[in-house]
């Protein structure tokens, strides 16, 4: 391990020595004996803690029989941490989406390097251990959208590796009442290059080879798309930056006008990919609804937003967290040491906004 990793360990150790170790506090949602809920912290109702209350407690023949319960919970919180119960590996992640949701959704319309290690179970993103990958909803540029994210900590790393996570109705009221409303009237355009050596390639991204079978899905999309010399592609995608949950009807701020704009990234990446590709030829950008840039202050404005609203704690093996994607946003710390953490997707709906 290098010596940064000994720095930031020691560091921690100081802080934890000042204010003592996170308490659970106790919340009052408890459905029945056999188990406990709990909030991580004072103040903070993201995201409910379940544990076993009792030992042997079989977590998803619980969870199919108590199905209403998680959704009323999943609704309200957001995020739903289970911790300490005995489940392990890709068949016991299947087995409980599968109790307390549908049938798992493929990974389609891909933008971030995953590898699949079991029927629609993906290893979360495969990002080297020194990135952070800022807080994002998953798919929210694509029509169909995941409403149900599974993380399951296989192995938590020896050090960071946190998936930090923000309530998107807050951070929603964190913004300036007026960029909420330019974003309202011209929503944002994702604009993506591939081909050129660096990001995920369109065969993968749509996983086909064929060129006509990426044609008809731009189309059945509704994605904007020309073909380069080389065998290149470049599509952009106007989507809305704000979107109403299906199900509660509750007004979130649900995009990747900030995830994907070439500013959030570290600087010294985002000027070298700048020199080596100019800003249309980037691999991932984004600008407004008609095309002008997003200016530099209301992205720093909506990176604070999210920052303001994070919740980090750390994993702990057979640790399982059910998001409601458009309700909450994930992120992921850098980290040091070995790091495995499975992810899967449920509950598909088809946005009709845009």
């Amino acid at each position: 391990m290098n010596d940064s990793c000994h720095t930031l360990k020691d560091i921690k150790k100081h802080r934890l020595a000042d204010r003592g170790s996170p308490i659970e506090r106790p919340a009052t949602v408890s459905e029945d004996s056999l188990i406990k809920t709990a909030y991580l912290s004072p103040g903070r109702m993201l995201p409910l803690v379940i544990r076993p209350a009792v030992k042997g407690v079989n977590l998803i023949s619980w969870a199919k029989s108590h199905r209403e319960f998680l959704e009323i919970q999943i609704l309200k919180h957001g995020a739903i941490l289970f911790r300490n119960f005995d489940v392990r590996g890709v068949t016991d992640l299947r087995r409980f989406v599968k109790a307390v949701s549908e049938e798992l959704m493929p990974y389609r319309e891909r933008s971030s390097p995953r590898h699949e290690v079991g029927e629609n179970v993906y290893t979360s993103t495969d990002y080297p251990q020194e990135q952070t990958i800022f807080p994002h909803n998953e798919h929210s540029y694509a029509l169909e959208v995941p409403l149900r994210l599974y993380f399951f900590c296989v192995t938590p790393a020896e050090q960071g590796g946190e998936t930090p996570i923000a309530d998107t109705r807050k951070v929603l009221e964190r913004i300036d009442p007026r960029i909420r409303e330019r974003f309202a009237q011209k929503n944002y355009m994702y604009v993506r290059n591939f081909g050129d050596g660096f990001g995920v390639p369109w065969q993968v991204a749509f996983q086909t080879t064929d060129r006509i079978a990426v044609e008809e899905y731009c189309r059945l999309n509704a994605i904007d798309f020309e073909w380069k010399d080389g065998d290149r592609l470049r599509t952009r995608q106007v989507r809305p930056a704000l979107a109403k949950h299906p199900r509660t009807g509750e007004a979130v701020w649900f995009n990747h006008a900030t995830f994907f704009h070439v500013s959030t990234l570290d600087p010294s990446i985002s000027e070298a990919l700048i020199d080596e590709f100019t800003e249309e030829g980037l691999p991932h950008n984004t600008y407004y609804g008609d095309g002008s840039p997003i200016e530099p202050a209301v992205l720093a404005e909506l990176r604070e937003a999210y920052r303001q609203e994070m919740v980090s704690f750390p994993w702990q093996a057979s640790d399982i967290i059910l998001l409601d994607n458009l309700l909450v946003s994930h992120a992921r710390n850098s980290y040091c040491g070995v790091r495995e953490i499975l992810f899967a997707m449920s509950d598909p709906f088809v946005r009709t906004d845009f």
